[in-house]
């Protein structure tokens, strides 16, 4: 079972990962009651979209070259893995962080790339 985002956007949730309220780290507050709902509009919300992304990038620094290998070759990912760790070789107490952070900059990429191509984005999120 997985929490999926649907409408501009669609995708899953990383599981064990990333939370469902993780757009609002790009700068708009998910709308509650069982579904968070994201509006992102290019005029008010692009420089907040972009300012996100490359925190997201900082924060990985070196790491994202690694973890954008392995996933150009997996479509899943298993936290206990050995396979996982192995490819990955992130410190033990910092993989599971660096998979919050490339979770988060696939989601805000796809935020951006459909802001820009659209003028807005809009999306629910499951709770």
């Amino acid at each position: 079972m997985g929490r999926y985002y649907t409408g501009d956007i669609d995708g899953k949730f990383w599981f064990a990962v990333q939370s469902s309220d993780d757009a609002d780290f790009f700068g708009v507050q998910g709308a509650e009651p069982s579904e968070l709902y994201y509006y992102f509009d290019k005029e008010d919300n692009l420089d907040d979209i972009k300012d996100g992304i490359e925190k997201c990038k900082k924060a990985l620094g070196d790491w994202k070259t690694k973890l954008d290998k392995y996933f150009n070759d997996q479509d899943t990912y298993d936290l206990n893995g050995k396979s996982f760790k192995e490819q990955i070789k992130l410190d033990e107490d910092k993989y599971q962080e660096k998979l919050a952070w490339y979770a988060r900059l696939e989601l805000g990429t796809k935020i951006l790339d459909c802001v820009e191509e659209h003028g807005v984005c809009s999306f629910t999120a499951e709770c």
